[in-house]
Formats: structure tokens, sequence, C-alpha cells
């Protein structure tokens, strides 16, 4: 496998009176240009393992594997050249007082052994336009803006763009169409499957739409209180429905308090 978690526990604030248990004994194996969606109400432990396979946030026991190598002690700057992450928030993957192409060259540059020559040479100056261009926004034309010009839909294509110029093996992606209106969140999803395809590499898309969790991918997982407890791939995945997904959570013994979500269940 290429991805795998092996009995992962995540402890935040172990042994306080504040503790909370966000993964438990969670094993989950991922293949090469998988791509996985996982759905779950808020604190069932999609974003913990988003940080666990990130980096982010240690495990308390258990090993996480990357083609076969124990990374569970490696910090995620360490891991940048190999695991990219999209977070939810547009600005938190982009340094908005650099321009486009400063950040564009630091996303080339992530997880490689930086030197003294300059970042910004004219090929990959070349490479930047020509990758975002294909976006349509004409940000091939704005290089030397700074980033904290763009709205949030371009910041998140932006970033998009900046996680595949990484040639990352793992993609993850945490909520990173929370934040962006119907038209534009449709826009990034269409890059998002585009830039997974093109890569190859193993995606895991966190997500509270279930529409697009059903939509996108080729195995679903939800989760409940640290634990998968639903894993869909194959027809099992084609004949889910959203009501399908809800009596799942529920089922848990979990509620559903997104608005979105109860909206979209009364619409299918």
């Amino acid at each position: 496998m290429m991805l795998a978690l092996d009995h992962v526990d995540l402890v935040y604030n172990a042994g306080r009176a504040d503790e909370v248990v966000a993964l438990r004994d969670l094993c989950l194996e991922l293949d090469r240009g998988e791509f996985v969606t996982i759905v779950g109400t808020n604190g069932a432990g999609k974003s913990s393992l988003i940080q666990a396979i990130s980096g982010s946030a240690r495990p308390t026991r258990g090993r996480v594997r990357l083609d076969g190598r124990d990374i569970t002690r490696l910090p995620d700057y360490r891991r940048a050249g190999q695991v990219a992450r999209v977070f939810d928030d547009p600005r938190a993957g982009t340094a908005p007082e650099l321009s486009i192409e400063d950040n564009l060259a630091l996303a080339m540059s992530r997880g490689r052994r930086r030197g003294l020559r300059f970042a910004l040479t004219g090929v990959r100056r070349a490479v930047m336009r020509d990758r975002v261009a294909g976006l349509g926004l004409g940000l091939e034309h704005r290089l030397r803006d700074p980033v904290g010009l763009l709205s949030a839909g371009q910041r998140q294509s932006l970033t998009m763009i900046m996680a595949a110029l990484a040639a990352p093996s793992v993609l993850l992606l945490d909520e990173h169409l929370a934040a962006l209106d119907p038209g534009t969140s449709a826009t990034v999803l269409e890059l998002t499957r585009s830039v997974a395809r093109d890569l190859g590499c193993t995606t895991v898309m966190v997500t509270h739409n279930m529409d697009n969790a059903l939509a996108t991918g080729s195995r679903l997982l939800v989760m409940s209180r640290g634990r998968v407890i639903a894993d869909l791939s194959g027809e099992r995945k084609a004949r889910m429905t959203v009501q399908g997904l809800i009596n799942a959570i529920t089922g848990a013994g979990d509620s559903l308090s997104d608005r979105s979500v109860l909206a979209e269940a009364g619409n299918n």
C-alpha cells in the first residue's frame, strides 16, 4: 500500500480535564492514485486524520507509513516534498505579501534543498505562466501582483496549482471548498479532479458536502468518533445516496448540525 495508518490514536491534551480523543485505533490503507473522500460530523476525526498524515500532529500511538517508510515522527516540513495540503481557509496556503510568482516559486522548491541560486528563472516563469493560464482567470498577466489582492476563489485555485507544482505523492484537501461560494466551489472542485488525475497521486478530500463526496473520487469513508464506520467503493459507492450517508452517521450516534448538509438532505 502507498499510504497506511496502523492502529493510530491521536489524543489532544492527554491527561488533562479537556482531553480529546480525536482518532481511535484507526487502521487505513490507501493505494497509489486512489481518490478518497471523507465525510462525518464535526469532531468525527476528519481533520485530525489529515493532520496525522501531513505531520502537523503526531499520533499518540500507532504508525504512519508512506511507500513502506515509517514517517510517524517526521514533522510536516520534512514531508512537504511528498505530502501537499490545501486548507479550508484560502489565506492559509499562500503568503499574501508575496507576489503570485514568488508563491509559485516557493511551491516549486517545497521539499527540495535550496541553494543560493535565485528561484525565479526564465524557465520557471514560463512553467508558472502556462500553469496559471490554464485556470482561465487571467492571473498569468498578474504574476507580480501580491497574492493578498486576489479573491478567495482565485487564491484557492492558485493554491491547487501550487500543490501540483510540488508534484506530491499525497494530496490532502481539508475542507478546501468550504469558504467558497457555490459557483467558485464548482470551479475549484473541477480543478481538483484535474490536478489529482494529472498528478496520479493519492488524494484525500475531507468535505461536508455529501453530494460532492458521492460524485468525486473512487472511494468514500464515513467517520465517527475517531473511527471509520463505513468504507464504500465501486457499486456500493455508486448506489449510495445522501440520505444513506446521513443514516450511516446518525446511526453511529452522531447528529448533523451543519445547515448546508441538512438542506442538501432535504433536496435528495
